[in-house]
């Protein structure tokens, strides 16, 4: 297939041209699908379709296994880690461009006043910390 047709997460591959793009056993491929490694789509017959993007993830487990002696549990922390990193980059560059966008707005409302003598109230605020456990007798 031509992969210009389709995406890198557009699940096209059936289990042996997988396999053999990613030169692992189909059996291997079935193993690291159950522990939860790589996750193909599902035909409607249940039949495994991979990605592009799930074949260069079967060739990092099998770099991670081989070339660094990483255990299976041990490489899918990692990809869990690298997941949640992933997104913790994406939720940042969201909230720094919500950021900018708050700012320019503060600039924009600011524009042509005056610098400084503008007082802005402040309200105070009480904060009361209640013990809900009991001490332990003193000796």
């Amino acid at each position: 297939m031509n992969d210009q047709l389709f995406g890198d997460d557009s699940p096209v591959y059936v289990i042996s041209v997988a396999a053999e793009l990613s030169g692992l056993h189909p059996q291997t491929l079935r193993q690291y699908d159950r522990l939860g490694l790589v996750s193909p789509g599902r035909t409607a017959g249940r039949g495994r379709r991979y990605s592009m993007r799930d074949i260069q993830m079967l060739r990092e487990v099998q770099r991670l296994s081989q070339e660094e002696g990483i255990n299976l549990a041990g490489i899918k922390r990692i990809l869990e880690l690298q997941r949640e990193v992933a997104e913790l980059h994406e939720h940042l560059f969201h909230l720094r461009n919500e950021l900018d966008a708050a700012r320019n707005a503060v600039a924009r409302r600011t524009a042509g006043r005056p610098a400084g003598g503008e007082l802005l109230p402040v309200r105070r605020t009480r904060v009361t910390i209640f013990e809900t456990g009991t001490r332990p007798p003193e000796q």
